[in-house]
């Protein structure tokens, strides 16, 4: 269980970019570093506009002189300190990411980087080439995989608690973008803007969330070939599509279905993974986070809690108070920092990382490469292609 001890010798000097007065997920990052004391942050660029920035930096306590203007400066300046910053998170529009994380990486920085990692499957590759070079950690923030729940999922399956996997059905498909509420909103604006977000819209978005899930519970499964079929229900918003179904089929004969939505009118947030086996099925849904279903075949349904000694061992290692208690997204992006704390701690002491897995630069790659194959099903009118 983790209550507050040391995880690391020294906690991480650590920086932002991005994140700033307005940012959707600036907070959560923050919250997460700075809760189980791995991280301190130092430093930072939180806004485009420097004046803004370095108001907002200093109201969440950094030094005024370590508010800087743009991450070229930021990253100069600190290598010239003693204190210098070790890490950085990148918070900042999709695509701004790829420049920033391979300037991290050449200033020698760990980084933590939003998804999508960039936009092509080459510049992903250059990234994790570059991350191994220089023996640099990049951990990419698929935040609810860090709950209990998706490790004792992995367990369940790795153990044969469910046979044969058979069909994996996936869905991110929330419904606050049914109308074109970007007129009014420049968080979302960007999101729908190909010059900002690439090729993809949702599937990038939200779609590769529970496929990151899906990687992490069946690790050895590998996408064969794939079709993709994609709307843009609120018009303006073609080329990119703000719907999207994808159905997959694995090299052990499974097949699978991701359906990607911002316009599934009424649902909250609407992130299921349910795998099916020969003998058994289990669902995840993050807005009952706490509870996996787990389906035996001719038995009642079973609801395995968080924080019981009935589940696998390393699903209650990350857990922070006891079963029945609520745990949800600021947990489970708290456990992921964690690991990625621990993994750059490894990497500057020249040790082999031994930890709980967590969303690396190879995550932040297959990403890429799953929008890439998508966008290019449909746009080759909805035909099944071999997964490149």
């Amino acid at each position: 269980m983790i209550n507050g001890e040391k995880k690391i010798k020294q906690p991480i000097r650590w920086a932002m970019v991005g994140g700033g007065r307005g940012s959707q997920i600036g907070y959560i990052h923050r919250s997460s570093a700075l809760r189980d004391h791995n991280f301190q942050l130092v430093a930072g660029v939180f806004d485009i506009d420097p004046v803004r920035g370095k108001e907002f930096g200093i109201n969440i306590h950094v030094d005024p002189e370590r508010c800087y203007q743009d991450y070229q400066t930021l990253f100069r300046e600190e290598a010239k300190r003693e204190d210098s910053i070790q890490a950085v998170s990148i918070a900042t529009p999709n695509g701004t990411h790829y420049e920033i994380c391979k300037a991290a990486l050449n200033a020698n920085l760990h980084v933590v980087c939003e998804k999508p990692l960039c936009f092509t499957t080459k510049e992903a590759e250059e990234l994790e080439a570059l991350s191994k070079e220089k023996n640099r950690i990049v951990g990419i923030t698929y935040g609810y995989s860090g709950h209990q729940a998706i490790e004792q999922a992995r367990q369940m399956i790795e153990n044969g608690d469910l046979g044969e996997i058979r069909i994996v059905n996936m869905q991110f498909a929330h419904g606050f973008h049914s109308e074109e509420i970007e007129v009014d909103n420049p968080s979302t604006k960007w999101r729908v803007d190909p010059k900002v977000v690439g090729m993809s819209y949702v599937l990038g978005d939200v779609g590769t969330h529970p496929l990151y899930l899906s990687e992490v519970m069946l690790p050895d499964m590998k996408i064969r070939k794939l079709l993709c079929t994609r709307q843009s229900f609120v018009k303006n918003r073609a080329p990119l599509e703000d719907n999207a179904y994808t159905i997959m089929e694995y090299d052990n004969g499974a097949v699978g279905t991701v359906w990607s939505s911002a316009v599934n009118a009424g649902s909250m947030h609407g992130q299921k993974i349910r795998v099916i086996g020969s003998k058994a099925s289990i669902e995840w849904w993050d807005e009952q986070p706490n509870q996996l279903r787990y389906e035996i075949q001719g038995k009642p349904v079973q609801i395995l809690e968080r924080g019981m000694n009935y589940l696998y061992e390393s699903a209650l290692i990350e857990g922070r108070i006891g079963g029945g208690h609520p745990e949800g997204l600021f947990e489970a992006w708290s456990n992921l920092y964690t690991r990625f704390a621990e993994a750059m701690e490894a990497a500057d002491e020249g040790k082999e990382y031994t930890g709980i897995w967590y969303p690396g630069i190879e995550a932040g790659v297959e990403g890429v490469r799953w929008v890439e194959n998508c966008v290019r099903s449909a746009n080759e009118g909805a035909v099944w292609v071999e997964y490149q």
